[in-house]
């Protein structure tokens, strides 16, 4: 079934508040009737239809598909991508929002997508493999303070969920993280420092065509004042007001579109949604990461936002119609998201605590979330909620916000209290 009939069912596969977000957006699409979720979560299930299935399988995601007669797959989290569910809907003959296992690699692979960046000409820290640990120290020493720059910066060359980076003025720090990933049998990369505010960028790709989303910014570290270690985001805000509207067409006309161009000329085109986690430095916008999905919390925050029908959008793109598409429109005003996270994340979280106060709608999506036998909502993860809050500007945004989560109560929760503070009282500059 096409979109532009009377019927469409739309099939999001996920659990977290992004999935929530993106069936919030879909039910707003007057051509999308139907909407299932797998596996979902508490809050989901009184969005759509909820079935279980093992994301990490298309076989299994394929023939949930094909048994509840979805017309479009949405895949949201990276994991499957990576593994190539996108792939295995597609040659079941069902329309999927969602790169190829090839495509997905920008993102599975920082060396493929260092690679890729290269190839492209577009700008990006300086890098280095450690695959040895007899090559770490001469290798950090390259990098970090003693060679100028402000600060190591060590990932996980592999999905690590937000969580496998650290940057640290501690070379002692720097050094114990990347053992531990080799350690593991974890390449090690190694970058220099990108200065200036960060940026994420989503992107609707099909092929070499770009439609960009609201820039927004998120928030890695768990504490305010961006203290303490990185978690998988805890915040986010969107628009950005201190960032013009040229360095947002630089950033697609430099940087994304010549990857995507590069992606092609390999033989493997993306088609979903590539997202660009930016720096923007005192020379330019420069590509710190990118993921192959929309990114977590800030889709919770753009999607508030999105008047233009976001099935259509979504279906363009797997089908190749993509460049057809009219100009999204967006609501004015300003969004913004805050995480709500359970005790010790994001170490290993406590769950199962009784959630007061989180009422259905809009407002609160639901992440690590749990129905009890007694129908209790209860904590099931380390990111619980995410609270969004939309206002005519930032400022208002943000009130918001903390006023609906000022009514939730966590035992041992914890949230930052700064997201888009410092946006909204001007104290980001270029």
């Amino acid at each position: 079934m096409l979109l532009g009939c009377a019927s469409v069912h739309v099939l999001v596969v996920g659990s977290g508040a992004r999935e929530h977000a993106l069936l919030l957006a879909l039910r707003r699409d007057p051509e999308v009737e139907a909407l299932s979720v797998a596996p979902g979560n508490a809050g989901t299930a009184a969005v759509a239809d909820q079935y279980e299935v093992d994301v990490t399988s298309g076989e299994a995601v394929t023939a949930l598909a094909r048994r509840i007669g979805a017309d479009l797959v949405v895949i949201g989290p990276e994991v499957p991508l990576v593994l190539g569910v996108a792939d295995a809907v597609r040659a079941a003959g069902i329309a999927c929002f969602g790169p190829s296992k090839d495509a997905s690699r920008i993102e599975g692979s920082k060396a493929f997508a260092k690679d890729v960046m290269t190839a492209a000409g577009v700008r990006t820290a300086v890098s280095e493999i450690v695959d040895n640990p007899a090559h770490l120290d001469a290798a950090l020493d390259r990098f970090g303070p003693p060679a100028g720059q402000a600060a190591w910066v060590v990932k996980d060359d592999g999905l690590a969920a937000g969580k496998g980076v650290v940057v640290t003025t501690d070379r002692d720090a720097a050094r114990a993280h990347a053992a531990s990933l080799l350690d593991a049998g974890h390449p090690v990369l190694l970058e220099s420092f990108l200065d200036g505010p960060e940026v994420s960028l989503f992107c609707v790709v099909d092929g070499e065509t770009v439609v960009p989303l609201l820039p927004a910014q998120d928030f890695k570290r768990v504490g305010d004042g961006d203290t303490g270690p990185n978690t998988g985001g805890m915040g986010a805000y969107t628009p950005l007001p201190w960032l013009p509207a040229d360095v947002t067409r630089r950033i697609v006309d430099e940087i994304v579109k010549p990857v995507a161009a590069e992606l092609v000329r390999r033989g493997s085109a993306f088609s979903g949604l590539l997202y660009a986690g930016l720096a923007i430095t005192s020379n330019g916008p420069a590509v710190v990461e990118f993921n192959c999905r929309f990114g977590d919390p800030e889709t919770q925050a753009v999607l508030a936002l999105l008047e233009s029908p976001l099935g259509q959008l979504l279906r363009a793109a797997a089908i190749g119609e993509l460049a057809g598409q009219p100009p999204l429109q967006w609501r004015d005003g300003a969004a913004v998201t805050v995480v709500v996270a359970a005790e010790n994340y994001p170490g290993r979280p406590r769950v199962g605590d009784v959630i007061h106060g989180a009422a259905d709608g809009d407002t609160v999506l639901h992440a690590g979330t749990a129905r009890r036998d007694d129908g209790a909502l209860v904590s099931a993860g380390g990111r619980v909620l995410s609270v969004v809050g939309t206002g005519a500007d930032l400022v208002a945004a943000r009130e918001a916000a903390y006023a609906t989560l000022a009514a939730i109560r966590l035992p041992g929760s914890h949230f930052r209290h700064d997201i888009g503070q410092a946006a909204a009282e001007g104290r980001i500059a270029l």
